[in-house]
């Protein structure tokens, strides 16, 4: 009886082998019969190809593309576009200072605060105050509030800063405006990249949306933007090292959200409570 099954009828002899049915391998997620043969692979790639996406593409589906989801299409005509500018562009030489996109569209207002050291004292100080406006929030959702993953996140992003701002030391910007008054306080040295003034406002910000604390977001990001172009107005830093603290800030907010939710699942596991995983 092993391997077969004898007739109901006739020589007992005779066994019956059943038809052996060919396995499937999965070759990126489409099943292809395993041939015995040489020929199998070949079978298994033109399998493959003909069920690759793009070759499924329709006309209509361009167009659905370019109608639903214009925002990628978009980028994709922006790479095309800074690719050609990137491989065309002239390089400022080594002995010519950085081109700032930046600075040429605050040309007015530098030449305003150059001439008013009053009203750059002035700004310095309006700025100072809302950068402890902004560590005091922060400090607050952990302190007050027991949440603390905007802590977390000006934590993670200052390291990061750190470690890039001695990475990698750039030049003083041309036609520098200092103030004792502006943070750090006392005409100290700092690092130019990335700006911590705009990254520790866009993670404050991004905590008052999540508590739908909206009129105060938006306040913060009004006055962000008026932090951002003074900085660019007394040369106190590139627009590169403003666009990336905007970047910073938002990537070192989702890493404290994912740091938190691995601690509360780690505390979960282990029966802890919540508190033992620093959440309140």
């Amino acid at each position: 009886m092993n391997g077969g099954a004898a007739p109901p009828s006739g020589d007992a002899s005779v066994v019956v082998k059943r038809k052996r049915t060919p396995q499937t391998v999965p070759v990126n997620s489409v099943k292809v019969a395993d041939q015995p043969s040489c020929g199998g692979a070949m079978a298994k790639n033109s399998v493959h190809y003909s069920d690759a996406s793009f070759m499924k593409w329709t006309i209509a589906d361009a167009v659905h593309v370019a109608t639903h989801h214009w925002i990628p299409c978009l980028f994709a005509l922006c790479l095309l576009f800074f690719m050609a500018v990137e491989y065309t562009l002239l390089m400022v030489p080594s002995s010519s200072p950085p081109f700032d996109l930046g600075f040429l569209a605050t040309r007015s207002l530098h030449r305003v605060l150059e001439a008013s050291p009053q009203l750059n004292t002035l700004l310095a100080a309006l700025n100072t105050v809302f950068v402890g406006m902004q560590a005091s929030y922060i400090l607050w959702t952990w302190l007050i509030e027991g949440r603390p993953r905007a802590t977390i996140s000006a934590l993670f992003m200052f390291t990061c800063r750190g470690i890039l701002g001695c990475s990698t030391q750039l030049p003083l910007p041309e036609g520098f405006l200092g103030s004792g008054v502006d943070f750090p306080v006392g005409n100290v040295s700092f690092f130019l990249f990335f700006s911590g003034h705009v990254a520790g406002s866009v993670i404050a910000s991004l905590d008052m949306r999540r508590m739908q604390r909206w009129e105060l977001a938006w306040t913060f990001d009004a006055l962000n933007v008026l932090q951002a172009v003074r900085l660019l107005g007394t040369r106190g830093h590139y627009t590169i090292d403003l666009a990336v603290g905007v970047g910073a800030g938002i990537l070192f907010d989702s890493l404290a959200g994912i740091y938190l939710e691995s601690r509360r699942k780690t505390a979960t596991a282990n029966g802890l409570a919540s508190k033992h995983a620093f959440v309140a």
